[in-house]
């Protein structure tokens, strides 16, 4: 697979719109259990949620990935599933939370539609340990990469 296939597919596909499950349940075309909604935004239960509560938060404008959100739409995701977020933490009382994207096939992101995952947690639950990674970085690579994102940050 060439470079460009490989880096995150980045490639927004206007058709995808028409198809994507996501959007129809942002304009109320198809069915969900949805839980907030804002002008926005829209938050519902997964058909196969990883636990009790696992909450999407997706923006009703067709957006491939977070990389490709505005700072506009990012920090309207961003209260929306703090919010959510909340109101789990107060009626579940998970033991912990997660808030996960994905942008890429590499990354197991399995919609073309942005998405945020607030998956509460619980010590046994069917997810398991996400971290620590299998093999730790070095110290020299961490440093090298953080210069170099430093820089890119700045421009």
């Amino acid at each position: 697979m060439a470079n460009e296939e490989k880096r995150l597919d980045l490639a927004a596909d206007p058709a995808l719109e028409d198809d994507c499950e996501f959007c129809r349940i942002a304009r109320g075309e198809a069915t969900a259990d949805v839980v907030c909604e804002s002008e926005d935004c829209v938050a519902f239960f997964p058909l196969m949620p990883a636990t009790k509560g696992h909450t999407l938060v997706v923006p009703r404008k067709h957006v491939q990935n977070f990389l490709l959100a505005g700072p506009g739409l990012g920090a309207s995701l961003m209260s929306m599933a703090v919010k959510v977020g909340r109101a789990l933490d107060g009626v579940l009382r998970p033991e912990g939370m997660n808030l996960i994207s994905s942008a890429g096939s590499a990354a197991q992101q399995t919609e073309p539609h942005l998405h945020l995952h607030v998956v509460p947690r619980w010590t046994n639950d069917d997810i398991g340990k996400i971290w620590p990674p299998k093999r730790p970085t070095s110290e020299a690579l961490m440093e090298d990469l953080a210069e170099r994102v430093r820089t890119a940050c700045r421009s």
